[in-house]
């Protein structure tokens, strides 16, 4: 069993076809993870391009990142006019998953940055993937690799369902409370915190993500005065008055310790943990439901922000402690196994380069 090496153009051709609307087809855009539903609304898909089962699709801009898919679920379906398309047509030479093991490697997603940034726009494109060159097992010993990866990804699909069953079981407790109680006011709960960092006690400066998480400021700190940079303390809130709408509220936790934040940002605490947990407000105030009003109430501002005197109007229904405790637990778990989940699909794509030595080595 002998190695061949190949040219990729010599088994790649491009799909130049495009919708014309007769037909009702879903639109997908691409990341690193797969196929997502594309951000733009009411888009003309008049100039979007078909794709079918076993054709790949990528974002020449985007391909540094590794924003290329292999289509395993669609008969057919669209993609925006930006993207490329292309299918093997020497499928008895290299089958499309091994191909999609070769791509899915962070030595290819460098390979595809070094040649874009020659071009006009840092494109990168099937010509100059056709360029590449791939050295190809028999196809059994393709298959042997093939059937490794797709009993991993077939195993985590299973998890990611499971994670995804206990996410609806959490919305819809708290959709169930939404119906079933009384909404109250948040502001007898919670007291905004204005503690600065006068001595300088404290030097992690963070800001809060779009995520909902707290992460290293990507400000430029040089020469800033941090005295009158806010502190948050475990246990407390922080939100981006002009930027909750995407998300940015966090609440710190015990494990992180302090931090200092800009003085823009909103810090808050609840006052009432008998009757209110920290956890459960996080869990309403992290919902889309809640986000996108904020946008609404900000837009009524003259900054178009959300102040704490809007966050004491928030309404929520407040059940016994027990209950909110039981809700925070589901919540908790469904994290942890999202983070596993998360943690799984990068040992998947740290093992693509194992499996295609393996198979070299194997058809050697």
């Amino acid at each position: 069993m002998a190695l061949k090496k190949y040219k990729l153009g010599e088994l790649i051709a491009q799909r130049r076809e495009k919708y014309n609307g007769k037909e009702i087809l879903q639109s997908w855009g691409v990341s690193r993870d797969g196929f997502i539903r594309p951000k733009q609304r009411d888009a003309d898909t008049s100039i979007y391009n078909v794709f079918y089962r076993n054709d790949f699709v990528f974002n020449p801009a985007r391909m540094e990142l590794n924003s290329i898919a292999l289509n395993t679920s669609f008969d057919k379906a669209i993609c925006s006019s930006l993207y490329e398309v292309f299918y093997i047509t020497r499928e008895d030479v290299v089958l499309p998953e091994y191909l999609n093991m070769f791509i899915k490697r962070d030595e290819f997603a460098r390979r595809c940055w070094y040649e874009a940034i020659g071009s006009a726009r840092n494109y990168f494109r099937i010509g100059d993937l056709s360029l590449f060159y791939i050295t190809l097992p028999p196809i059994d010993v393709q298959r042997k690799y093939v059937d490794v990866y797709l009993a991993m990804q077939n195993n985590l699909a299973a998890y990611q369902s499971k994670v995804e069953e206990l996410k609806l079981v959490c919305d819809g407790y708290i959709e169930d409370l939404r119906r079933r109680m009384k909404c109250e006011k948040i502001g007898t709960y919670i007291s905004e915190c204005n503690t600065r960092n006068e001595n300088l006690l404290v030097s992690k400066v963070q800001g809060v993500e779009s995520s909902g998480n707290f992460a290293e400021t990507r400000a430029n700190t040089n020469g800033i005065d941090f005295h009158n940079y806010k502190i948050v303390k475990p246990n407390q809130f922080a939100y981006n008055p002009s930027r909750i709408n995407l998300g940015s509220i966090a609440l710190r936790n015990e494990i992180d310790g302090k931090c200092i934040i800009s003085p823009m940002y909103i810090v808050f605490e609840v006052i009432n943990s008998e009757k209110l947990m920290s956890d459960y407000l996080l869990l309403w105030l992290s919902r889309s439901e809640f986000l996108r009003s904020t946008l609404f109430y900000a837009s009524g501002s003259v900054r178009d922000t959300f102040g704490f005197d809007d966050m004491v109007n928030v309404a929520i229904p407040i059940p016994d402690i027990s209950v909110q405790r039981e809700i925070v637990n589901i919540h908790k778990c469904y994290l942890e196994r999202q983070r596993i989940a998360e943690e799984l699909k990068s040992q998947i794509n740290r093992l693509c380069p194992v499996l295609i030595k393996g198979s070299l080595e194997t058809g050697d």
